[in-house]
């Protein structure tokens, strides 16, 4: 076997064992018209030299990336500086990680763990970092009182749901003279996955190298519930996003954090449609603070004429300065947005 062949087996086994924990074998050995045999070998070796680890017997050997490097520690959040576990904990295990990564990782890692000091009043903080192969994955988890708990609280909202909308739109901080409640936007759209836990809700945006605004996720776990908050960040080592990209996309020309992308479906509750004028000015709070706001339909099978008239033709009248714009429309949901602004 030629020794380019032999490297593009190793890497293909490597990119894809997260996918394939079960069946790589046989789907290296289609890929590349060699034997299963062939293939264990690649695999045995990427095991002896720590790159892959193994579980379970023959007929449900199962396989997954080991990180090159762990670090696992809590600490007591009275006190506490971010910068200094950057710099004396964190850093050196990513130190040959590309210069973009290590930027997306700083301001990641350094902005959710100040939340959780300032923020959380929490006791102590749990921080995890693995460096793997193919990424890095960073943790940081506080015993406060949950975010989307204090949110709703500080700001006498109705609900936690309504709490996780305003929290996905950015600008909102329970203390605004020292914060600015940009560091959650902007590290969910820098990283390639991003998500907050606290009690039974699991709030996550997804980002892909083409498209900056992602996708966004809400998933309730009736059987786990999580005290305080958990953020989850990971990044590919080969991704080519950097935090100036980002920043720039989401700011005017004087730098101003101007620009927002709102996932509609966070409107609904349950099973309803968005058919009343109340959601769709539930919708609207805060959008004052904006230039420009992506409204992410997706997930949204229909809306309603008044709730769509209250977006597309009262609050446009009223903020013409502000450019309200469409993406994951399905037929149904833009033809009401088209029948609104017909009347503007």
């Amino acid at each position: 076997m030629k020794a380019r062949q032999k490297d593009d087996i190793q890497n293909f086994i490597i990119s894809n064992v997260e996918k394939h924990p079960k069946d790589i074998t046989a789907l290296t050995a289609v890929k590349f018209s060699v034997s299963r045999q062939a293939v264990l070998k690649h695999i045995n070796k990427l095991i002896e030299e720590n790159q892959l680890a193994v579980t379970g017997n023959t007929r449900d050997r199962a396989y997954s990336l080991k990180p090159i490097a762990v670090l696992s520690l809590e600490l007591p959040l009275e006190n506490l500086e971010e910068d200094i576990v950057w710099r004396e904990r964190v850093s050196p295990l990513l130190k040959d990680a590309p210069d973009n990564i290590n930027r997306i990782c700083y301001y990641g890692f350094t902005e959710m763990l100040n939340n959780a000091i300032d923020h959380s009043n929490g006791q102590r903080v749990k921080i995890t970092v693995e460096r793997g192969l193919k990424d890095i994955q960073l943790t940081v988890a506080d015993d406060g009182m949950g975010i989307f708990n204090k949110i709703q609280k500080e700001f006498g909202l109705h609900d936690i749901l309504h709490a996780i909308l305003e929290l996905s739109k950015g600008k909102i901080t329970t203390d605004p003279k020292r914060h600015t409640g940009e560091g959650i936007f902007f590290s969910s759209r820098i990283f390639d996955e991003f998500s907050i836990t606290s009690g039974n809700l699991h709030f996550a945006h997804f980002s892909k190298p083409e498209n900056i605004e992602g996708s966004d996720w809400l998933i309730e776990n009736k059987t786990d519930t999580i005290n305080g908050t958990k953020i989850y960040m990971k990044i590919g080592l080969i991704a080519s996003r950097t935090t100036k990209k980002v920043f720039d996309y989401y700011s005017d020309d004087d730098f101003g954090f101007t620009k927002t992308n709102v996932p509609v479906f966070l409107a609904q509750y349950g099973e309803e449609n968005l058919i009343s004028r109340s959601q769709a000015k539930r919708l609207l709070t805060r959008f004052d603070r904006f230039k420009e706001i992506v409204l992410d339909f997706q997930d949204v099978e229909s809306i309603g004429q008044a709730f769509s008239d209250e977006i597309f033709r009262v609050f446009q009248n009223e903020h013409p300065h502000i450019n309200l714009s469409v993406i994951h429309a399905n037929e149904q949901v833009a033809k009401m947005i088209k029948r609104a602004k017909s009347v503007l």
